[in-house]
């Protein structure tokens, strides 16, 4: 399934826009609202995910965060969540 970076961005912030302020989602629920499907081809678009996610976040649009407390989202290993940008 290809799936442009426009695609994943625009899904990221559809979700945080459907979401209290403040709240977060996580790159797996963009994966799998974004693939649409109940198999498990969403876990291909995690990494992608992940990357339409540092893209905001170096735009201001959007926090990586980890434990509750922004993190580079180059230097991020393990879960994350993102929430909209201060």
């Amino acid at each position: 399934m290809a799936v442009g970076d426009r695609s994943l961005e625009d899904a990221i912030l559809g979700l945080l826009d459907r979401r209290a302020p403040g709240a977060s989602v996580c790159p797996s629920e963009v994966a799998r609202a974004v693939h649409g499907s109940a198999d498990e081809g969403w876990r291909e678009l995690m990494e992608p995910v992940r990357r339409a996610a540092a893209r905001l976040a170096a735009e201001g649009k959007v926090e990586i965060t980890q434990h509750g407390s922004p993190v580079d989202p180059g230097r991020a290993r393990g879960p994350v969540r993102i929430r909209r940008g201060a």
